[in-house]
């Protein structure tokens, strides 16, 4: 098997030609990744300015970048770490909450 750069190793089975169509279409598929997540990333940036669901837009935009540059992989992971704690001192979860007696719960109502 040979490996050339960044590409997988070829079968020694297959020909060039073969191989050439194989590198072509993972090319297409990273350029289009890489374009899509950069124009998700611009439309989320409108998005927080105009209606629309801005921050999710831009995680997408993040996660198609994230499969071809680490930068991305990492600004999405710091998104996610600081969203968590926001969201733990927004709207605190307590951990050890005691649980209601089940006879208070099966008190009736009173009118």
């Amino acid at each position: 098997m040979e490996e050339i750069g960044d590409y997988p190793p070829v079968p020694r089975g297959l020909l060039p030609e073969s191989c050439m169509l194989l590198r072509t279409v993972e090319q297409v598929r990273r350029l289009s990744r890489i374009v899509g997540g950069f124009t998700l990333l611009l439309i989320g940036i409108v998005m927080l300015i105009t209606p629309g669901p801005g921050w999710l837009v831009i995680l997408l935009g993040l996660g198609l970048l994230a499969a071809e540059f680490v930068w991305a992989r990492r600004l999405m992971d710091r998104i996610k770490h600081e969203g968590n704690r926001v969201r733990s001192v927004v709207w605190p979860y307590p951990k050890n909450a005691p649980a209601k007696d089940s006879a208070e719960s099966n008190e009736p109502a009173e009118t």
